[in-house]
């Protein structure tokens, strides 16, 4: 049986950029271990080869890719945030669209008082709740 299930989000290169990004948005976030790649490795020397952070209590782990791929993140797989003020969500929508697209703007769709979609500049996907 699985012990734990953690989120594993895989970068072109800007896994840091992104986790400093995604820590300075939440409470209750830190960057924890971040090995790099080093010179005789297969990714860029200095780039993430493995790294874990936590947003709002929640584990993730992210790399750079030492591997240039077809595919990047989709909105088929989002993270979902129930934030807790309308000044919070209207905040980290703001920010997580810039540089990004939104998917649906921030409004009343009749599932929450407000609900807005966007896919950050990094291009995860985020589902934002008030």
């Amino acid at each position: 049986m699985a012990r734990k299930i953690t989120p594993f989000l895989m970068f072109d290169g800007s896994a840091e950029e992104a986790m400093r990004f995604y820590v300075g948005l939440f409470r209750n976030a830190e960057i924890g271990q971040v090995v790099r790649y080093g010179p005789d490795e297969p990714g860029m020397a200095g780039k993430v080869k493995q790294a874990e952070f936590t947003l709002a209590g929640q584990r993730f782990f992210c790399i750079d890719s030492p591997v240039r791929h077809a595919f990047t993140f989709t909105p088929s797989f989002s993270l979902f945030v129930e934030c807790e003020s309308e000044e919070e969500l209207d905040r980290l929508f703001g920010q997580l669209a810039e540089g990004g697209e939104v998917m649906m703007p921030l409004d009343d769709y009749g599932f929450g008082r407000k609900f807005g979609w966007v896919n950050d500049r990094f291009g995860v996907s985020w589902q934002l709740n008030g």
